[in-house]
């Protein structure tokens, strides 16, 4: 298993970190020093993931603060208690999400559920905090895609699914929108001057919760989906999350890199060539704008 060098003295916010991957990284990052914020919509589940965390590292420095991430106005809140606070934000871990609900769900703002949770509201909540990332020294910015982007399209003329719901296509397109963030991030830094690191990365077909509740969201998991998960070769939620791991840590972590399951399923972490749509640099940029006119946050001009 990669081993997390040492953190100390920064300071870490995962969503998600109540269970699978979220908590399996800030497990790993606050055993290595980092003060961690575990991001959760549910309060008391972050508390019992804090608790589990604790009981195997007694010293680790773990706090937990809600943020629904399928709801703007948690996120605006969210990210202005860090602001308030003021102190600098060394790593972003945008790790929540909901994958395949059989039926099509909305977010509190009107957005397809998986388009809402697993993009937008990592978005918003990415540019956001920005200017406290900007304060760290070197500051990273991961966010968790999946293998099912490289059969993926940005479809603008029916972004929210509204027309027919595909709950894979959908998904898919939510985690290649998820890659092209993390793209146009990186060229916005490089651009920009900031120093300022943002990557990518794909947990393989890991066994955590977001594969066991999402497909039973309001109805009955597709029989691909069953037959898929009894035969694809799946890993642990600590191995699915050595690819996030290594993104937000590693000193050999580049610019825009991309990192998964070395056998695409399962393995130990290994740099990836993102999907020929994740590099497209024309829709990445347009994707931005529109996320910016869906959720109202822009990167301030003084950055």
């Amino acid at each position: 298993m990669y081993k997390v060098p040492d953190q100390h003295g920064k300071f870490v916010v995962v969503t998600g970190a109540n269970s699978g991957t979220g908590k399996e990284a800030a497990k790993a990052l606050a055993a290595a020093g980092a003060r961690v914020v575990l991001a959760v919509r549910t309060p008391a589940k972050g508390e019992q993931a804090r608790a589990e965390i604790l009981a195997q590292h007694p010293s680790a420095d773990v706090e937990v603060r809600r943020i629904d991430l399928a709801d703007l106005s948690s996120v605006n809140e969210f990210a202005d208690g860090l602001i308030a606070d003021g102190r600098p934000l060394d790593l972003l871990v945008n790790n929540a999400g909901v994958m395949f609900p059989p039926v099509r769900h909305e977010t509190v703002d009107g957005f397809e559920l998986q388009m809402g949770s697993n993009f937008l509201g990592p978005f918003a909540l990415t540019v956001r905090l920005l200017p406290l990332l900007l304060k760290a020294p070197a500051p990273r910015v991961v966010t968790m895609s999946s293998g099912t982007a490289r059969r993926a399209r940005i479809n603008f003329d029916d972004l929210q699914w509204e027309r027919e719901y595909r709950p894979i296509a959908a998904y898919a397109q939510s985690k290649l929108a998820d890659l092209l963030l993390s793209q146009h991030l990186a060229k916005l830094a490089s651009q920009r001057g900031w120093d300022l690191l943002s990557t990518g990365a794909h947990p393989g077909n890991a066994a955590t919760n977001i594969a066991a509740s999402g497909p039973t969201l309001g109805g009955r998991p597709s029989l691909l989906f069953r037959i898929a998960s009894k035969v694809v070769p799946r890993q642990s939620a600590e191995q699915g999350a050595e690819p996030l791991l290594y993104a937000a840590t590693s000193p050999d972590a580049v610019q825009g890199g991309y990192y998964g399951p070395r056998w695409a399923m399962v393995g130990p972490a290994r740099s990836e060539r993102p999907t020929r749509n994740a590099l497209d640099t024309a829709v990445a940029a347009r994707l931005w704008t529109e996320a910016e006119r869906l959720t109202g946050v822009a990167v301030p001009a003084a950055l």
